[in-house]
């Protein structure tokens, strides 16, 4: 069965996402939507890009979307090597690479920040990292809004959005609101599924988890963070 399946911000925490999709049990049938955030904060981020390319090698097929610390790398990476500013980047990204400087990096990880789209569309969904802004003409036009927007639900403009569902992250919700927002998200026709991975310390609380949505099916899987 070809299903659609969705992936919120994994930032590092590469035994999390493994431990997701083997409870997902993904097949070369499934198509795998990745809402960007795949690196920082948590312990190996070098481990999840691994990973991802691992799965377009192996035959599955990926949608991969840039987030905003996919950006932030490709700034810090311009900023040590072109500007000669030092001791940029997050430190457990460092870590991961073994690396002081972004200057070390190997070229290909820049290169596959740097070829992520911004969103993906199919008739009865957009997949996007935070958000779209409708105050603009065209809510798919600014590349900063799309990466880094909050707080914008109160202005979907349903006329323009039609029957399409907007599938997102970058927000952190417990898994409590994100099980309240999809029990109705046919009505709001939007679905956060950012569930702070890397706040592991506040698993009591609802957070510490990666979230997946199968569209095709219609149901929600969480993954408590087993990095930490």
């Amino acid at each position: 069965m070809h299903r659609q399946l969705f992936i919120g911000d994994i930032h590092g925490c590469l035994k999390t996402l493994t431990a997701l999709l083997q409870q997902l049990q993904i097949t070369k049938q499934d198509t795998l939507y990745f809402l960007g955030d795949y690196i920082n904060r948590g312990p190996d981020s070098k481990g999840v890009i691994d990973a991802i390319l691992n799965l377009k090698n192996d035959g599955y097929t990926l949608i991969t979307l840039t987030g905003n610390h996919e950006q932030l790398l490709i700034n810090d990476y311009i900023a040590e090597t072109e500007k000669g500013w030092h001791d940029m980047a997050d430190e457990a990204f460092k870590s991961s690479f073994k690396i002081d400087h972004l200057k070390e990096l190997p070229q290909h990880y820049i290169e596959f920040c740097k070829q992520l789209p911004f969103y993906h569309i199919e008739d009865h969904f957009i997949a996007v990292h935070a958000g779209l802004n409708f105050n603009t003409d065209n809510p798919l036009q600014s590349k900063e809004d799309l990466i880094w927007i909050r707080n914008w639900y109160q202005e979907i403009d349903y006329k323009w959005l039609k029957n399409k569902i907007i599938i997102h992250g970058h927000t952190p919700l417990t898994k409590q609101e994100i099980e309240a927002q999809f029990s109705n998200y046919k009505t709001t026709q939007v679905l956060n599924i950012d569930c702070g991975v890397f706040m592991h310390q506040g698993k009591i609380h609802g957070l510490g988890h990666l979230c997946a949505f199968d569209l095709t099916n219609e149901r929600l899987y969480f993954q408590d963070n087993i990095d930490y």
